[in-house]
């Protein structure tokens, strides 16, 4: 959570949003699989593919979290991206089946920041991708799954950073 939440904090500081926004999206990167608390240990940990029920239950994390941080006032404005920072810019992800701008911001840096991530770190069902295999898959989803201005945001961000 924390590599993501650092991702995020680069994508939204290399789309320009303000201080608080960026404030913003760090929280809600380190916070945004917190519903995974709700989903049993043996899903979180298998080795292999999901079966329906499983991958149902894992479809739940950000619904979960964004429930027991939406009791919180402080979390008001980073629970929408925590709860929507599985879908997809075309429409096909979920909870909600959100598209385009319907999917808060946050989310859809989260989006980003997540998957980039999750390419590029080993799990218990595959092995990590390199930098810029990961970045071929993002721009390949870039309209679909993802919102191609954050995409395109994020990769010139990873780039420049890379070469400090």
């Amino acid at each position: 959570s924390q590599r993501v939440a650092e991702y995020a904090v680069l994508a939204a500081q290399a789309m320009d949003f303000n201080s608080k926004f960026i404030t913003m999206m760090k929280i809600a990167g380190q916070l945004h699989d917190f519903g995974k608390i709700g989903v049993r240990e043996h899903i979180l940990t298998k080795e292999g593919r999901l079966n329906e029920s499983e991958k149902r239950a894992m479809n739940e994390h950000p619904v979960i979290g964004a429930h027991i941080l939406g009791k919180f006032k402080s979390f008001a404005e980073i629970v929408p991206g925590i709860r929507h920072h599985h879908e997809h810019f075309d429409g096909g992800g979920y909870p909600s089946g959100l598209k385009g701008d319907e999917i808060p911001m946050v989310g859809r840096i989260i989006s980003v920041a997540d998957a980039y991530d999750a390419m590029t770190t080993n799990r218990p069902y595959r092995v990590k991708l390199d930098h810029a295999a990961a970045l071929s898959e993002l721009n390949n989803n870039a309209g679909s799954q993802f919102d191609p201005k954050v995409v395109h945001a994020f990769i010139g961000a990873l780039e420049r950073k890379n070469h400090e």
